[in-house]
């Protein structure tokens, strides 16, 4: 019973920093709104893509990811190049204004947070981290829920796990610092 009151408790604490999160994307430049943001983000970290992939790791519909590109497009922060595999498809890649704008992203929320947590020591920062990264990769590795006993079924078609997204890849609540490159 007592660990039922702890998941409960941690349910709870959960859905509180929700809040924490919509605070932080309030905080954000109204020229970059959250799926903006988030779409800098992932075009920094994987590199160009095609439209197709960034829907994926936004979780959003075709027409939710056109808007967040035009945004960037229009600012000068991701450009569409052809593809040269398929030239009737677009690449998506962040530009040298991109980066900077994520840099900036990443200045004022480590600026915010310093602020929020200025009483902390360093050394609960990095455990707030290392446990907050420890339950993300629990939740990536079997990110299922409860079920009760079902009969045996058909085997099914196995996914390649080279084109499987990672849940942990897709948007993320910060905006991470960008790395030189």
């Amino acid at each position: 019973m007592a660990a039922q009151t702890l998941y409960a408790e941690l349910a709870r604490q959960l859905n509180s920093i929700g809040a924490l999160r919509r605070g932080l994307l309030r905080a954000l430049p109204a020229d970059c709104p959250s799926g903006t943001a988030a779409t800098l983000s992932l075009l920094h970290r994987h590199g160009e893509m095609r439209m197709s992939r960034l829907c994926e790791l936004l979780a959003v519909d075709m027409s939710v990811t056109s808007r967040h590109v035009a945004h960037s497009v229009d600012r000068g922060w991701v450009e569409r190049a052809p593809d040269p595999g398929d030239r009737r498809s677009r690449l998506l890649r962040l530009t040298p204004a991109g980066t900077t704008k994520l840099g900036e992203l990443h200045e004022r929320n480590s600026l915010l947070l310093s602020r929020q947590l200025a009483e902390w020591s360093d050394g609960d920062i990095g455990e707030l981290i290392g446990m907050l990264e420890r339950l993300r990769r629990s939740f990536a590795a079997e990110p299922q829920e409860p079920q009760e006993p079902q009969e045996p079924q058909e085997p099914q078609e196995a996914v390649d796990p080279a084109e499987a997204v990672d849940p942990a890849e897709r948007a993320e609540t910060l905006v991470p610092r960008p790395t030189p490159g």
